[in-house]
């Protein structure tokens, strides 16, 4: 195992050195890196995942950034269509856009870190003109095939002169579930000003930092995912740029997100949710360093009740498998040291993943079809924000008898 080491950075979004450290999960590998059998045997380097929060603007970030390139590459293995919860959020989302603010038929709509293109589908079915952009090779070439054209590369000035090279201006600029992934915010920014046009709409979802904390949700907390909003930073950000966060809406995908609408300063009026949901974060004190400390003595409390769990599920004779391997998996595994003398295996349903490894810990992926044949006793859900549709569609394992374990935000048997 190969360790890189931490470094402290300025804050990305207020360039202020006023950080401070309150979360320190360990050195864990990249998570959207599944491996093969002769890939477990060599050395694999993991990264220091520690969590700061600058004082001045209120952002919570990592410390360390492993380069872009690595973890968005031919090998990345994140589908964006595995789930109808998502498909369902996508497209509610992509109505929304075009019904509320009447955007005019045929108008541009680009999706930065559009993956396979299930967002883009729904705004194509509302009769828009789509582009993708996305900096995984394999996963690029997937959304082409299903006809939606896609741009490979990392959003930036240079793309966007080559898509105004054939298209007007976007009307609408979406980074569903990216914005988080952003290294570099003052080129996205100036890339983004070039692409919109003057009432264009810049329309983002984030996991909110809010719900993270209150239901202990530490592992959405990954290398892919550098930014960790509320709405404080957010607002001065945009403001720095003449630009307006102007309207955001709560969302119970991934465990609780938030979805922000952004323009050019004075194109919309100022919607009352801003100030609602800003109450809200101050009232929960999302921004102070105490919160911050009690939320990682909890998480340290959710990983030993985990452990105890599985340890003596393990002592009782009892089989106990995953179901489900998304990068909070990878996380959670490798925080808490959940290797395969706890889990048998874990079962997928991602092509791309199933027969390979889990990064760090090396735990065997299996098609979920699996489940059903091999029955056992416990299914730990490590996608725990989809469980509702996990547990709906692996019904008949639950009528056979077997158990599902939800981690999050505590460990529980149902």
């Amino acid at each position: 195992m190969v360790t890189m080491n931490s470094m402290k950075i300025k804050c990305r979004m207020c360039n202020s050195s006023n950080l401070n450290l309150f979360l320190d999960l360990g050195h864990v590998p990249k998570v959207d890196t599944f491996l093969s059998f002769d890939e477990i045997n060599q050395p694999e380097t993991t990264y220091p995942l520690n969590v700061y929060l600058c004082q001045d603007c209120g952002l919570s970030q990592l410390g360390y950034l492993v380069p872009a390139t690595e973890l968005f590459n031919e090998t990345y293995a994140y589908e964006s269509s595995t789930t109808q919860s998502r498909r369902e959020n996508h497209c509610q989302l992509a109505d929304y856009v075009c019904n509320t603010f009447n955007i005019k038929k045929n108008s541009l709509v680009v999706d930065i870190g559009s993956n396979v293109g299930v967002l883009l589908e729904c705004f194509k079915k509302n009769d828009m003109t789509v582009m993708g952009v996305d900096a995984s090779s394999n996963i690029v070439k997937k959304a082409n095939l299903n006809g939606i054209e896609t741009i490979l590369g990392f959003f930036s000035e240079s793309i966007v002169s080559n898509i105004l090279k054939t298209n007007d201006k976007a009307s609408v600029i979406c980074a569903t579930n990216v914005f988080a992934h952003i290294q570099d915010y003052e080129s996205f920014i100036l890339a983004l000003k070039k692409l919109l046009v003057t009432n264009g709409i810049f329309v983002f979802q984030v996991p909110h930092f809010l719900r993270l904390l209150e239901n202990t949700e530490y592992d959405t907390i990954y290398h892919e995912h550098i930014s960790y909003f509320g709405l404080k930073p957010l607002i001065k950000f945009f403001s720095k740029h003449d630009l307006e966060l102007f309207d955001v809406i709560e969302t119970d995908i991934d465990g609780g997100s938030i979805r922000c609408f952004v323009s050019n300063k004075g194109q919309y009026p100022l919607s009352s949710n801003v100030s609602k949901i800003l109450e809200k974060e101050e009232k929960n004190q999302i921004y102070s360093l105490d919160k911050l400390h009690n939320f990682a003595d909890t998480v340290k409390q959710q990983k030993q009740e985990l452990i105890e769990l599985l340890v003596q599920l393990k002592k009782e004779n009892k089989k106990v498998v995953g179901v489900g391997a998304p990068a909070k998996g990878i996380t959670m595994i490798n925080y808490c040291k959940i290797d395969s003398d706890l889990l048998d295996y874990i079962t997928e349903k991602a092509p791309l993943k199933i027969d390979k490894f889990t990064p760090g810990m090396h735990i065997p992926i299996v098609s979920d079809t699996y489940l059903l044949k091999d029955m056992p006793d416990y299914a730990l859900i490590f996608a725990w924000n989809f469980s509702k549709e996990i547990i709906k569609n692996l019904k008949s394992y639950q009528d056979k008898g077997g158990k599902f374990i939800i981690p999050i935000p505590r460990p529980k048997i149902t």
